[in-house]
């Protein structure tokens, strides 16, 4: 199978999955109130320029420095630079999508941790995360405006990405790579204060 063909199933279904899930769903219980036009901003900004996006550019920048992909960069800092500016320039792309679509629905681009349950739900929990989104009137819907944001900026920088990655193939794989990225993002949110406790004392964070 081509990667497109492997990465499209997901692309289909996945929404198809959540929309049931979330029919069967009432209200997410977390205490927070829907998300503002600053707080919108704020998620954004974080989202793109934070301490994980700036240190998760520098560990995919650097794979893909020491792998020579694409080879149009070069082994070399220079092309270190040019992956690290391509990941941002995409992140920052995505991230003004979703959050300003949603913001036409009352979509929340914001995790929230399923605080207290068992670790398997909670690991259940961040995957399904991943293509639910909260909504302001408390329910849990399909996250369209991530999905039109991961296809939209994955396709539209084809426009200016390098020869050998900039067709459908490769934006389908950035599309999927996108997802898992987010997946991992969520449980990452998920666990880490629960580590940040267990090693410094410090008070988990509640949702």
């Amino acid at each position: 199978m081509t990667r497109l063909s492997l990465t499209f199933p997901l692309l289909i279904v996945a929404p198809l999955v959540c929309a049931d899930f979330a029919q069967s769903q009432t209200t997410f219980a977390v205490n927070d109130a829907p998300i503002s036009a600053e707080g919108r901003l704020k998620w954004a900004t974080v989202s793109t320029v934070g301490p994980a996006s700036l240190t998760g550019g520098l560990f995919s920048s650097g794979l893909g420095t020491a792998l020579n992909l694409p080879s149009e960069y070069g082994p070399h800092w220079e092309g270190f630079g040019k992956r690290y500016g391509m990941r941002l320039t995409g992140v920052a792309t995505h991230n003004i999508i979703e959050a300003g679509l949603g913001a036409a629905w009352g979509e929340d681009p914001r995790y929230f941790r399923a605080f207290g349950q068992p670790v398997g739900s909670r690991i259940g929990h961040a995957i399904k995360m991943t293509f639910l989104a909260r909504y302001n009137d408390g329910g849990l819907r399909p996250a369209y405006a991530r999905f039109v944001a991961n296809a939209g900026n994955n396709f539209l920088s084809n426009s200016w990405r390098v020869h050998s990655e900039a067709d459908a193939s490769h934006a389908s794989v950035r599309i999927l790579e996108g997802f898992l990225g987010r997946m991992t993002s969520n449980l990452f949110q998920e666990f880490f204060p629960d580590l940040k406790r267990r090693l410094f004392g410090k008070k988990s964070d509640q949702p």
